[in-house]
């Protein structure tokens, strides 16, 4: 078994809602591609962790073909929320409809002695706009992802992979209250989205204080997973 990322999809259905195409050369044929390099690349016993902004659709019933068109290819899937995905349902509806995938949500999923854990995220006070309201979904994404990992710690996990969408920091010398749950946790790795090639905004990748960060959103990794 192996263990894979991809994040910011953005499948837009089946007629498209939003085609990604008008943000780049990179994005045309793109769900094509993903399709392709996911069949290279995951067998049928391998994880693949979907970080966040799977589909444009705005309920569950409008990324019914999205989702089908993801459960068709191989793999199991553990899918995390993203700031677009506003088709995300309760956890139940959604369970209920589509049992072949796994949701996180403030909850973990064991693998053996690892632990996949995960919140969305938000912004981080070093943003330049953080304001008092961004304080509050902040505050709410830190005690979310303290749920998953104290989840994770009742279940026996040793190792821990966290699943962001958004980037925990930007810089490597920043501390916050993301940084500080992943080194009072057993968290090896950490996998998250949301930052665009065409934003040109550097953000950390590597390893600090023992722990590897990746960013796996689509574009930025030629279309293929992590």
């Amino acid at each position: 078994m192996k263990i894979f990322c991809i994040g910011d999809l953005h499948l837009s259905g089946q007629p498209a809602t939003k085609p990604m195409d008008v943000f780049g050369t990179q994005w045309t044929n793109h769900t094509e591609k993903i399709k392709q390099n996911w069949l290279a690349t995951v067998g049928e016993k391998d994880i693949v962790i979907l970080c966040g902004d799977t589909s444009w659709a705005l309920t569950l019933e409008e990324a019914a073909t999205d989702l089908a068109w993801l459960s068709d290819l191989p793999g199991q899937k553990i899918l995390l929320r993203g700031n677009h995905d506003y088709w995300w349902s309760s956890l139940a509806k959604m369970r209920e409809r589509y049992p072949q995938f796994l949701f996180l949500q403030n909850d973990s999923i064991l693998l053996g002695e690892l632990a996949v854990c995960g919140s969305r995220g938000w912004k981080v006070p070093s943003n330049a706009d953080f304001s008092a309201e961004d304080k509050k979904i902040y505050d709410r994404e830190l005690i979310r992802l303290e749920m998953s990992l104290q989840s994770a710690v009742k279940q026996g996990a040793k190792e821990i992979v966290a699943v962001l969408h958004f980037p925990p920091f930007f810089h490597n010398d920043e501390v916050n209250g993301f940084v500080e749950l992943f080194a009072k946790y057993p968290v090896k790795q950490v996998v998250f989205g949301h930052i665009h090639g065409e934003n040109n905004i550097s953000v950390f990748e590597g390893v600090r204080e023992g722990v590897w960060y990746k960013l796996c959103a689509c574009d930025t990794r030629g279309l293929c997973l992590y």
